[in-house]
């Protein structure tokens, strides 16, 4: 078992709670293109696969049909205006992050390269991430293995050594995919059953529950008792 050396967050659902906010963009852009608006846990549960499929499941239009540039350009350009209005940390967050810290970290998202930007300068949580690969900075994204290869590059490690923390089975995918260790997190914006069928390697109920978890599978790894 190798060691564990760095931690990878997914991040809405995760390490924050953005169903309101992006909700709230998704309904925008539905009122001014003239679709009918959406219950926000109905827009929450579209959630994972980055915005493009989002605007195409809000709006039951195809990945490609040529319409949808323009309803995205409108859902991105009302989130990026208002990143954080209603968006709150995911219980233990910071204190997960503060426990963690001596270690390196990397969020890995699908979420559009301009709302993640956004949303973590608002949230003051750029400094805490040394690597942050959102959606399209890839041909490929979550559950594909590309973003997680590049993090494990730039971060100078072997993919297998990091552990990729999320909500949702794009998550649990891509670390199975380069051999990291998975874990789930309950209560994000992904149903449950959903994660539980992926199979993480380990499910916690709470982020607060990580920092012991890393630990004891550092120090299994390390053979110390």
């Amino acid at each position: 078992m190798t060691v564990a050396q760095a931690v990878v967050f997914d991040l809405d659902g995760t390490l924050i709670d953005s169903r309101e906010d992006i909700a709230a963009a998704a309904n925008h852009m539905l009122a001014v293109h003239g679709f009918r608006q959406l219950p926000a846990d109905t827009i929450a549960g579209y959630v994972g696969d980055g915005a493009r499929l989002l605007v195409a499941r809000c709006t039951k239009l195809g990945e490609n049909a040529p319409e949808l540039d323009a309803l995205l350009a409108t859902f991105l350009d009302y989130y990026t205006d208002h990143p954080t209005d209603h968006t709150r940390f995911m219980p233990a967050t910071l204190e997960t992050l503060d426990a963690l810290g001596a270690m390196p970290l990397a969020i890995c998202t699908n979420k559009p390269r301009r709302t993640t930007d956004a949303v973590l300068s608002a949230l003051r949580l750029s400094p805490r991430f040394r690597v942050v690969v959102a959606g399209g900075d890839f041909p490929q994204k979550k559950p594909e293995p590309e973003p997680l290869l590049y993090i494990a590059e730039r971060l100078g490690l072997d993919p297998g050594t990091l552990v990729i923390v999320g909500d949702g089975p794009q998550d649990i995918e891509c670390g199975r995919a380069v051999g990291a260790r998975t874990v789930g997190i309950e209560g994000g914006l992904i149903p449950r059953e959903r994660l539980i069928a992926a199979r993480p390697d380990e499910l916690l109920p709470s982020l607060a529950d990580l920092p012991a978890l890393v630990t004891r599978w550092r120090a299994e790894a390390s053979g110390i008792e």
